[in-house]
């Protein structure tokens, strides 16, 4: 994939792009993560999609100015980013936040979205697990065990997770501001009205990924993600954890390319 840069509101924003297609497939990715957590589906995807996978404002290695980093604010930046790369329409595939964030988008933009993939999507849940009380704390005090922590937690196979995920981690979150935007946008979350009324205006052909054993988000949550979508269907991928993408990068891709070429 190829690095580059891209100015929105003035500030630097980070992204990958490969694949040569007419169709686009733009991967947003969740709280306190970066373009990196996809790199294991990117080469599935880039056969057939010209592929987008951004670093949001605040996150990995865009720029994290000091602002409310609400719902509303990375739904506005979203819109502003395809328009600045000249996407008037793509398919979106979002994981946790970045699924609350590309359902918020599709919701006020239904003739910019194709399709729409949600994995593990934040917006239903209020209250916090144990496995995101340990994420928050290896983001406020990013070391290594911490972090290995909290993946391990996550993730919930007993596997081990690679150092270069868990370092990775550690890394992005001491760069300037890297913490003041984690926990901004978790109050964001946390203030945010529940999304169940704005699913009701996605149009789009939106499949559902959720792990069975995701301890972040738990599977219960996706109930009312399907019964609020207007065609929507959802497949749970055994035995996986918050991010099935990491775990289970040929099955997760399998599916998502059975969808969006169906």
């Amino acid at each position: 994939m190829v690095e580059k840069f891209v100015d929105i509101d003035g500030n630097k924003i980070r992204y990958f792009e490969s694949g040569s297609s007419k169709k686009t497939l733009v991967l947003v990715h969740g709280l306190g993560a970066s373009s990196e957590r996809w790199q294991y589906v990117v080469p599935l995807f880039e056969i057939d999609f010209h592929v987008i996978v951004l670093d949001l404002v605040g996150f990995g290695y865009s720029d994290k100015p000091l602002a409310d980093y609400t719902i509303d604010f990375f739904s506005n930046f979203l819109e502003k980013f395809l328009i600045s790369l000249g996407i008037k329409k793509t398919s979106i595939v979002g994981s946790s936040l970045g699924g609350q964030i590309a359902a918020e988008y599709t919701s006020s933009h239904p003739q910019s979205v194709d399709k729409l993939i949600l994995v593990s999507p934040s917006g239903i849940m209020k209250q916090s697990t144990f496995a995101l009380d340990a994420y928050v704390m290896a983001a406020l005090y990013p070391n290594e065990q911490s972090a290995k922590n909290a993946f391990e937690i996550m993730d919930g196979s007993g596997k081990k997770i690679p150092m270069n995920i868990i370092n990775g981690f550690v890394t992005r979150m001491k760069l300037p501001n890297a913490k003041f935007a984690f926990m901004s946008t978790l109050l964001g979350l946390k203030n945010s009205k529940l999304i169940t009324k704005k699913l009701e205006n996605i149009s789009s052909p939106t499949l559902i990924i959720w792990g069975s054993d995701d301890p972040v988000i738990p599977v219960n949550f996706a109930d009312d993600f399907v019964s609020s979508i207007n065609n929507c269907t959802l497949y749970e991928m055994n035995k996986c954890g918050h991010t099935p993408y990491v775990q289970e990068p040929e099955l997760f891709a399998s599916r998502v390319l059975e969808f969006l070429n169906n």
